[in-house]
């Protein structure tokens, strides 16, 4: 692999010049910077990003620090963050807290140990205080789907109180009253802030929540399992239950399938978070999808803004209901009425194939004159 002096020997310059050429310093007259990038293409010379950094106080690499990687909407919004900050001329390097405070925090202080330039935070706890300490650190901070309530940062998030509304109605239009919930963990923005529109848009339809239809989940399948295993050993179980994450959804279909049932028809299911799949499954699950490339990107463009000390306001995006058949179908509408009005003639067809105007029979073609 070439060096920098390799470099400037091949140029003809010194380290220096090669060294001011590769930052953009304006001393560097215009040959000599032709010949210096004449020879990195030669060489195929890749500057040191560890000892740029150590002169530049910048790594161009950002932390990314996300719930659950095996969950397909955390696993798409990482997708859109490292595509977006590649586009941007930075890296990404990611963690994955498992939904585990004390493994958030631990790739939290490793990130900040590498000197990143920023950090993206999907809290999977809202108490753990090396979040808090990375709020307040020099390094700018973002989060993103989930935020920390008090804190001055900005969050990128999208609102489903809407969409979580506009599931419930589509519920009671199918008929539907008895409606229950598996929730997120209540120590996360996004747990709380699900079930509690859910009970605002059951109270809109008179409908009540019962204790006994709020199912305690923590975003993974096995808890939604869990929860549905309790609501069909209810002596009059849910008519319909609203997953609030992917995965728990995944989990309470598997056990509908376990006893035997059928969906919609013995209990409808809907989920929060549209995964692609989704639509393969039998019957195909209704969904709230959240933007979830929209929200990567506006994410890491907020954090780049706080890196280059500008000004960086919070974005909220929409999330919307997708129907898909998992909740029973509405009714056919009616059909056409039937035509009412004098009977329309039939018209006559001569021997020939041919058609006569109606009213006329015309002369027989077999008589003659």
């Amino acid at each position: 692999m070439a060096s920098i002096k390799d470099v400037a020997a091949h140029a003809g310059v010194s380290v220096a010049t090669v060294s001011r050429t590769l930052n953009g310093h304006p001393s560097v007259s215009p040959g000599a910077r032709t010949r210096v990038l004449a020879a990195v293409e030669a060489l195929d010379y890749r500057p040191n990003a560890v000892a740029r950094s150590l002169r530049t106080d910048q790594t161009h690499t950002l932390g990314l620090v996300i719930s659950d990687v095996l969950n397909p909407y955390f696993t798409s919004l990482a997708r859109a963050v490292e595509e977006e900050a590649r586009a941007l001329g930075y890296s990404v390097i990611i963690g994955n807290a498992d939904e585990r405070p004390e493994l958030q925090d631990h790739h939290i202080r490793t990130l900040l140990d590498r000197r990143i330039d920023g950090l993206l935070v999907s809290p999977a706890d809202g108490r753990s205080p090396l979040t808090l300490e990375a709020v307040r650190s020099p390094t700018p901070v973002v989060l993103v789907d989930r935020w920390l309530p008090g804190l001055d940062v900005p969050v990128v998030r999208a609102d489903g109180r809407v969409a979580v509304h506009d599931l419930v109605a589509h519920l009671h239009g199918l008929g539907h009253r008895r409606l229950a919930i598996i929730t997120g963990p209540a120590s996360t923005t996004t747990g709380s802030e699900r079930v509690s529109a859910f009970r605002s848009g059951l109270s809109a339809f008179g409908l009540p929540l019962p204790e006994a239809y709020i199912g305690q989940g923590d975003f993974q399948a096995e808890s939604g399992r869990r929860a549905m295993e309790r609501f069909l050993a209810l002596p009059e179980p849910p008519g319909a239950v609203f997953a609030a994450d992917n995965l728990m959804a995944l989990g309470a279909l598997d056990a509908i399938r376990a006893h035997g049932l059928r969906v919609p028809e013995d209990i409808a299911l809907a989920a929060f978070d549209d995964i692609p799949w989704f639509v393969h499954t039998d019957p195909p699950l209704t969904a709230i999808a959240q933007p979830t490339d929209e929200l990567g990107r506006a994410a890491v463009r907020a954090l780049i803004a706080r890196i280059e000390g500008r000004p960086a306001r919070s974005v909220t995006l929409p999330a919307r209901l997708v129907v898909r058949r998992s909740c029973g179908e509405p009714a056919p509408p009616a059909g056409p009425k039937p035509l009412t009005g004098p009977a329309i003639p039939a018209v006559p067809v001569s021997e020939s194939g041919g058609t006569q105007p109606h009213g006329t029979a015309g002369p027989d073609p077999r008589s003659t004159p």
